[in-house]
């Protein structure tokens, strides 16, 4: 099916996203230079206490799409049965969750910034079309974090449990992925994930 043409308001909508997802990002002023994660992850973390790095990385990995060179998070995003689905506004996106919710099982759809999987989750939201406001859905996202992080432990630890909570190899490779993330928020080497990985047996 044809893309219908996009409305003035959709226009307005995606420039306000893109605000979301890059303008507020500091970019790096050489290559490894720290990137200061935007103002609404900043807050989130804050208020879950993480840092804001930490949950800027993950939603890099989770939703990241490619935007004039860099790759930013894209709130509008779905995972459905493994297929990457992305959409103009949030409007579409709900349409798109209501559509996947009535043909596939609910644990395998994630959404969001976070990818906030709507089975596993649903306890945290009212309706699953919450998951696409970008400010809850990064709420949501750190406070699994939070809840994943043992006290004194690598911060690589809590990323791989938040995306395999028993952890083993799928959170490993989970970990080196967002490591490479993170390394360019942090203006360093991905060179923890590897001492994170030892730290952590599989089951």
């Amino acid at each position: 099916m044809a893309a219908p043409a996009i409305a003035a308001t959709s226009v307005s909508q995606c420039l306000r996203v893109l605000v979301i997802a890059a303008g507020l990002c500091a970019c790096a002023a050489h290559a490894h230079a720290q990137e200061l994660p935007p103002p609404a992850y900043q807050l989130a973390a804050q208020r879950a206490g993480i840092p804001s790095s930490v949950l800027y990385a993950v939603a890099l990995q989770e939703s990241g799409i490619r935007r004039n060179g860099r790759i930013v998070p894209w709130p509008w995003s779905l995972n459905v049965a493994g297929q990457s689905r992305r959409f103009a506004t949030r409007a579409d996106a709900c349409a798109g969750l209501q559509q996947a919710m009535r043909a596939t099982p609910h644990t395998r759809i994630d959404a969001g910034l976070g990818q906030i999987n709507l089975g596993y989750h649903q306890q945290r939201y009212v309706s699953p079309c919450d998951l696409l406001d970008p400010y809850r859905n990064l709420s949501i996202a750190a406070e699994i974090l939070k809840e994943q992080h043992t006290s004194g432990e690598d911060w690589l630890l809590a990323i791989g449990r938040y995306h395999r909570p028993a952890g083993g190899e799928p959170a490993a490779r989970y970990r080196r992925s967002v490591s490479r993330h993170l390394a360019r928020v942090q203006g360093t080497h991905p060179t923890a994930a590897a001492f994170a990985a030892r730290q952590e047996s599989t089951p």
